[in-house]
């Protein structure tokens, strides 16, 4: 423990000890806060006073063993209610600075049980017993104490710290809507809101489906730390399931730009919001980018979908490279006549009988492509002036029932065209 905190341990003490009481305020009157009281500090002789004030500089001087004897001598010769509530207080602090949280629990239950002490010191005691409580999972107690806490003592005297500890109860009993109440208070009071105490807020939200809070939320969280993935990645999906995907894309997008993201899925993800908002050029680049980093696996359904994007942009060149490159990685010959398609509309005859040709060596066809596989072979051989290689073609067609008429039109074609040319 900091030397601040059993500092004001000592400070507190010694103040209920000269006869003050921790706060200047008090409560005689019933109310909703609970039971009247109507206590004032007591008295102690100057044997005692000078005892627990060596105490209290043992407690300064972290000699907590030697400053809790004395505290224990002094509770067993102890004849007055509030001199044993104090003395419990002071042994119950010991406790705390030493790690010895049941032993502390105990003693601050006596201290507060022997009503003994004035208002405010009473019901400061059960601040801390609230925290104990919560460290030992009785959220319910903690939750009670720590109402009553917040009902005595002045609001002035509230803290932020109190609001999120009143939070994190919620959060434990799964009370979301007062996890947002009490965690909006606590960062409406602090200058500098620590970042956990939006996370809790943010986990709220989520749980209670309030998507629109969780993104200004997480907008803040960007906003304070940056360069944590996480918040760029939730608040990107946030937008998503909001349906506002231009959103969703410019998030993760600039979280790309930043160099946060770092894995598959990540990439993955961006790629398909750019193809999805109608960008293929970007969604392509990205995907060629990262597989050739290595951050994306090199697969085939990768490749072919950076082939995709990068046709849909009109880039066909790109297309056949990334075509060419999924049909290395492929079983069957399915890219290789997505190749062959192109390249036939591109009339790049050569190129186009090959990829048919990888096509066809590949199998895995379904009877229709294998149909149109000779088809198209036909059309190429024809186009270089190999005629009987394209008969053959065509012949091979004709076996299959969706292209045979294409074959038989194409081989009168031929028939004609050869008549007319003498070739």
């Amino acid at each position: 423990m900091t030397m601040i905190r059993h500092t004001v341990l000592a400070a507190a003490l010694a103040a209920t000890l000269s006869g003050a009481s921790l706060f200047s305020v008090s409560v005689h009157a019933q109310d909703a806060c609970g039971a009247e009281r109507n206590v004032t500090a007591g008295t102690t002789d100057e044997q005692v006073y000078n005892r627990m004030t060596k105490a209290y500089e043992l407690v300064g001087e972290e000699q907590y063993n030697e400053a809790m004897e004395i505290f224990v001598q002094l509770r067993n010769r102890a004849s007055s209610d509030y001199l044993k509530a104090t003395l419990a207080q002071a042994i119950a602090q010991v406790n705390w600075q030493l790690e010895n949280y049941d032993a502390a629990l105990k003693e601050f239950e006596t201290a507060v049980e022997l009503d003994a002490l004035p208002d405010q010191a009473h019901y400061a005691l059960m601040y801390q017993i609230a925290q104990l409580y919560y460290s030992k999972e009785r959220y319910m107690d903690a939750l009670e104490r720590l109402d009553l806490w917040f009902c005595r003592v002045p609001e002035e005297k509230h803290t932020a710290a109190a609001y999120v500890l009143q939070g994190s109860i919620h959060a434990q009993r799964e009370d979301w809507r007062n996890v947002v109440t009490s965690m909006d208070k606590a960062i409406s009071m602090s200058p500098d809101p620590k970042e956990t105490w939006y996370q809790l807020k943010l986990a709220a939200h989520l749980q209670l489906e309030q998507l629109p809070q969780a993104a200004d939320t997480l907008e803040i969280l960007i906003s304070k730390w940056p360069d944590k993935k996480v918040y760029w990645n939730q608040l990107s999906n946030i937008y998503y399931k909001l349906n506002n995907d231009a959103k969703a894309l410019s998030v993760i997008a600039l979280a790309y730009r930043k160099g946060l993201l770092d894995n598959q899925q990540d990439m993955l993800y961006l790629a398909n919001l750019y193809s999805a908002q109608d960008v293929p050029f970007k969604a392509a680049q990205v995907m060629q980018t990262e597989l050739e980093a290595g951050v994306i696996t090199p697969e085939e359904r990768y490749w072919t979908m950076v082939g995709d994007n990068w046709y849909a942009a009109e880039e066909y060149e790109r297309a056949l490279e990334a075509f060419a490159q999924a049909g290395t990685l492929a079983d069957d010959g399915k890219i290789d006549m997505r190749r062959a398609y192109i390249l036939v509309d591109m009339e790049r005859w050569g190129e186009a009988a090959a990829a048919l040709q990888a096509a066809l060596e590949k199998g895995g066809l379904k009877e229709r492509e294998n149909g149109d596989a000779h088809l198209l072979m036909g059309m190429t051989e024809f186009q270089r002036g190999n005629y009987e290689r394209a008969a053959a073609a065509w012949n091979r067609a004709s076996r299959f029932p969706d292209a045979r008429s294409q074959a038989q039109q194409w081989l009168t074609h031929m028939r004609e065209e050869r008549a007319r040319t003498g070739n």
